[in-house]
Formats: structure tokens, sequence, C-alpha cells
């Protein structure tokens, strides 16, 4: 299995993006193909001393596009862009799969016109995991691919999110919940009131109703379902807390550690912190999927570092070995036939 890595999309490029390759290349014995300026990845690898043989090849990518740019116009006037080259292996057969923390539109636009759409889908959303409180994460979808959705796009999402839930996390019947205002009928915008019937009477989602934000870390649904408009404030507004509170627990962390001469990492264990810290951390899953295009990508978090990386590139690695786009290619075949 190869996988191409944008190694030049993200805050910490490149020097995060190699750490995290190399990893993910030890742990997960996996090929890597390094996307980029091929003069500085070739250094930087070589400085990393990496073992001979882990398979960490180099992909000339001379252009980069950068967060602030028109994902579209970028596109076009960067073909040699990391972005671009790196899913221009996907189509080739170079890769099998491409995993990226630069522009998100810029991924998306790229996969859309370089892979296509899978037969049958008419807006690709992306899936990304929220582990809150419980043991198993539940999936959004979509988290920021179509900012405009008609109820016929909620009830696709829901098809998507379904299937990537039973396929990667093992689960039979995943509970689905549309994300509205309230759960009492008449609540939500017209896109809610239009979507509500779509979903409730198709026979292939477990639909359970409509679900409040307070839900979402109460875990009463596997697959939340909203436009990308809304699903991005959820995770940015979840990201934020994260951030603020792993912070605080950090500082509370030293001062104790210090007052009782103990290891910060030893006194969060000891007070039961550790797992909510893991839980509330955006690297444990390191990326979301880009579902309903032909191939497979992965978006990963803008500020990614190495442990970050290492996981999206794990989770490329399970939507291989899974076949997501290959079962997302069979399930609309039998939809639509």
């Amino acid at each position: 299995m190869k996988i191409a890595v944008d190694a030049a999309g993200g805050d910490y490029a490149p020097h995060e993006v190699i750490k995290g390759a190399i990893r993910a290349a030890q742990e997960y014995g996996v090929e890597i193909a390094l996307v980029g300026r091929k003069n500085v990845l070739r250094k930087l690898v070589e400085h990393s001393k990496t073992k001979p043989g882990l398979g960490i090849s180099i992909v000339d990518a001379k252009q980069v596009i950068d967060f602030n740019e028109h994902p579209m116009k970028a596109i076009q006037s960067k073909p040699n862009s990391s972005i671009v080259v790196g899913i221009g292996l996907l189509k080739s057969g170079g890769a099998d799969a491409f995993v990226s923390a630069g522009n998100t539109g810029a991924v998306v636009g790229a996969a859309l016109l370089t892979l296509g759409k899978t037969k049958g889908v008419s807006r690709p959303a992306i899936g990304c995991f929220l582990d809150t409180v419980s043991s198993f994460p539940a999936l959004l979808v979509d988290a920021g691919a179509n900012a405009d959705c008609r109820p016929e796009h909620l009830l696709e999402f829901a098809r998507l999110g379904s299937l990537f839930s039973q396929a990667i996390l093992k689960i039979e019947r995943p509970r689905v919940g549309l994300l509205s205002n309230g759960t009492e009928d008449g609540k939500g915008n017209r896109l809610v009131h239009d979507s509500y019937p779509l979903l409730k009477n198709a026979t292939d989602i477990n639909f359970v109703g409509s679900i409040e934000g307070q839900d979402i870390v109460k875990r009463t649904t596997d697959v939340i379902v909203t436009d990308g408009f809304t699903g991005n404030i959820v995770i940015k507004t979840i990201e934020g807390f994260s951030d603020n509170f792993l912070v605080s627990v950090r500082q509370i962390g030293h001062v104790f550690s210090s007052a009782y001469r103990l290891r910060g990492r030893d006194l969060l264990r000891d007070i039961g912190l550790t797992n909510w810290a893991r839980k509330l951390d955006y690297t444990e899953y390191g990326g979301a999927c880009l579902l309903g295009v032909n191939g497979n990508v992965i978006i990963a978090h803008g500020r990614s570092q190495a442990r970050a990386i290492k996981n999206a590139i794990g989770l490329a690695k399970e939507t291989v070995e899974r076949c997501i786009t290959q079962k997302v290619k069979e399930e609309k075949h039998e939809q639509t036939s």
C-alpha cells in the first residue's frame, strides 16, 4: 500500500509532516510518497536518519497552494502544486490514498476535477469523527464541503455516513440523527423541515429523528447529518473548546505537579483526566474522509503536527483496507439499478 502525503500543506509543513509520515511508515508498514519540493524534502528526510528500506519516496511538486488562496483559481493556476500532484497520483494509480493538511477547498476541488464523483453521488461530503465522552466516536457529515445544501443532499450524507461508520467502526446499523435546534415537530429551518421526511422514509438508513447540539456530546446517534456550513461551525466550536480545555488542564497539572512533586502526566492519570484530554485532542484521529469521490482522500487539520499526520495516514490506511470507495460505488449502483 502506498499513501501520498502532501508535504507542503499545513501550518507545520514540511518538518512535522515528514516526522509524522516516517512514524506512520514505521508503525503501519505502509509506503509513503512525500509530495513537495524535492530538494527540500530530500535533505529533511536524510537529516531524519530513516532506516534503509523504510519505504519513503519523494514526488516533486514545486508549487504550493496557500490557505488564503481561492481554491479553484489556485488549482488552475498551480498545476504543479503538491495538492494537484498528490491527487494526480491517486488518479494514475501511483498511490492508494492521499493525505493533506493544506487548503481544504483546494483538496476538495482537485478531487472533484481529477477523480470525479462516485456515480450516483451529487455532492461529496466530509465525514469527521467527533470523540467526546463515549466509547465510540460519532461521525459528523458534512463537516465543511458544502455550505449550501438541498434536502436530497442531506439524505445522501446520511447514506455515506452510515456506510463509512459500518466499515470503519463496525456498527451494524448506525443511528442517524438530523442536527436541528430542537427535537419537536416544527423546529428547525426549511432545510431541516424538508429533509426530515426524506430521512424518515428512507429504508436503507436507521434514522432516529432530530437531535440538538447538546446531544452531540451525549452520543445519542452514530451519524450526525447537517449542511457543511453548520457542520464546520460545530467542528470549529468543539476544537476551540478543546484547545482551551487542554491548555487549562496542562496548567493545572503543572501547578499540582510542582506542589506534590508529581509529573503532570501522572497527576492527570491519577485524577482521571487523561482520557478526557485524549478524547478532546483532534490529533487522535488526525483527519476527515472526503466521501463520495473516486479515491481515498483524507483531509487533515491545518494545524496538524507529527502525531496528527501519523494518525491521518492511519485513517487513510483503514479506508484503503476496508475498500470504502468501492463500497460506496457498489451501494450507489444498487440504489440506482
